[in-house]
């Protein structure tokens, strides 16, 4: 029996990080922005929620594993399943999502533009989460 080959390419890892990086702003600009989400001009505090649902202590650690249990899926060709609860991690799971263009496609009005960011980001909710109509 051969050993597993648990060796990463380079290439693999840095878009990995890239990936893990977009999801973190994802997560980040569900939390905190209101408007501004490519941040092409100076952040300002007009762009930041006045009152905060979550905080950017779960967002990371759930980006990570996800990140990682894409590639173990595709590298060993698993059906597998990610469960996360409910709660401070939400911003987490949308944001993934979202950057692989599944939550575009349930939800056509979250657009992979600009708009759709802003929409994204806002319609995280200040005290829960909800959509927010066009």
């Amino acid at each position: 029996m051969s050993a597993l080959n648990t060796a990463v390419r380079e290439d693999l890892l840095r878009g990995m990080d890239a990936y893990w990086r977009a999801a973190n702003y994802l997560s980040v600009g569900q939390i905190y922005l209101r408007d501004n989400p490519l941040l092409r001009e100076p952040l300002s505090i007009e762009h930041v929620k006045p009152m905060l649902l979550g905080h950017w202590g779960t967002p990371p650690g759930q980006n990570c594993i996800y990140v990682h249990l894409n590639r173990i899926i595709q590298q060993y060709d698993l059906n597998m399943i990610y469960l996360s609860g409910p709660g401070l991690g939400g911003s987490a799971v949308v944001g993934n999502t979202y950057l692989e263009g599944m939550y575009s496609e349930v939800y056509p009005e979250v657009s992979q533009d600009e708009t759709g960011l802003k929409r994204l980001f806002t319609q995280f909710s200040l005290r829960e989460w909800r959509w927010v109509a066009p």
